[in-house]
Formats: C-alpha cells, sequence, structure tokens
C-alpha cells in the first residue's frame, strides 16, 4: 500500500529534455506542419468550394437574363454580408 504513495506521477524532467533534444528541427516542423494542415486543410476547401459556388451560380443566371442577375447578385450581397455580421457578433 505504501508502494503506491511514493510512485513519482510526473516523468523526470532531465529525460524528458534529453528526448527533446534528440528530435532534431526538421522533425519538429514536420510534426507541427502536420498539426497545423489538419485545421487549414478544411478550411481552405470550405473557401474555395463556396467561392466557386457563387461564380458559377452568377455565370448561369447571367445566361438567363440581365435582370436576373441583377436581381442574384443583389440579394447574395445582402445574404453574404448578413451573415458575416452575424459571424461577427
Amino acid at each position: 500500500m505504501e508502494e503506491e504513495f511514493t510512485v513519482k506521477l510526473l516523468r523526470n524532467i532531465e529525460a524528458a529534455e534529453h528526448a527533446n533534444k534528440e528530435e532534431s528541427l526538421k522533425d519538429k516542423i514536420w510534426k507541427e506542419n502536420k498539426k497545423m494542415w489538419v485545421v487549414a486543410a478544411p478550411a481552405i476547401f470550405t473557401r474555395f468550394t463556396t467561392f466557386g459556388t457563387g461564380v458559377i451560380s452568377q455565370a448561369f443566371i447571367g445566361h438567363i437574363g440581365s435582370k436576373e442577375l441583377a436581381a442574384f447578385a443583389l440579394v447574395s450581397t445582402v445574404f453574404l454580408r448578413f451573415a458575416q455580421g452575424i459571424l461577427v457578433m
């Protein structure tokens, strides 16, 4: 029972520092880059697809007529600004 109370919960600091020194800068950068892309890649993909949807929609609506294109551009701009305003709040 007393052995349970004497067991160290934290790792040895020198051993942890030694392990960090052995890891090269290249490996550290690679690990950090992989972690960053887990978040960044979906955000970039979402941004491109959202922009692409608007461009393609306007291109097809432009073939219908100029009034329809103007109406779509006005409505999409209002909705976009409204959505961004809500996100900022």
